[in-house]
């Protein structure tokens, strides 16, 4: 079972983000597809993660599915770190996305 640690990010945060960078909210699913990965790489690169992040599908415990930036995965085919990033790695990253605490573990939906 494949897992990632990174932070969970909301499909609408993701629109969001595309619409204060200038894009128009998305309509179709393509629309929504596009603004994902340009809101996730804006994030990223603006926060200084892009170069060793990853943006992956996963699932909570509880079985919510989230967009998931990821630092780390435990599948050597990602080729991402097997272990957590350190602070210095994530802190600008969690203080753009507000979250409260390190990355978290989660499973690939």
């Amino acid at each position: 079972m494949v897992k990632y640690c990174g932070y969970l990010v909301r499909n609408e945060w993701l629109f969001q983000r595309g619409v204060e960078i200038g894009h128009p909210y998305p309509e179709t699913v393509e629309d929504q597809m596009e603004m994902i990965l340009l809101a996730s790489r804006d994030i990223m690169g603006d926060t200084g993660v892009y170069r060793y992040t990853k943006l992956r599908h996963v699932k909570t415990p509880k079985g919510f599915k989230f967009w998931c930036i990821a630092f780390s995965s435990n599948d050597p085919h990602e080729r991402l770190p097997a272990t957590p990033p350190s602070e210095e790695k994530y802190l600008a990253l969690k203080e753009a996305l507000q979250k409260k605490g390190p990355p978290q573990w989660y499973k690939a939906s």
